[in-house]
């Protein structure tokens, strides 16, 4: 099952250009809902819990990098999108 957040961030890491930062900042904002949701639902499914996690920091990490222009942020959320796609595997 494929996760909106994750796509998005997927898709503007592949090009910066395609993704507004408004775009950016209202998946973050739905992905805390759903990570905050996940964590209230699943407190026996700890991965769950946890890929909806990686799903929002990924998803904030980009939004951050969108604002910032950080390599830091971007590289974080590169790296949160590899966790979530090893957590959902």
């Amino acid at each position: 099952m494929k996760n909106k957040h994750i796509e998005l961030v997927k898709k503007w890491l592949a090009d910066n250009h395609s993704v507004s930062p408004e775009e950016l900042k209202a998946n973050s904002n739905d992905a805390d809902n759903y990570a905050y949701a996940a964590r209230a639902v699943s407190d026996d499914d700890k991965a769950d819990a946890d890929s909806a996690y990686a799903a929002y920091a990924a998803a904030d990490s980009a939004y951050d990098a969108a604002y910032s222009y950080s390599p830091y942020a971007t590289r974080d959320a590169a790296e949160w999108v590899k966790r979530y796609e090893e957590l959902t595997q």
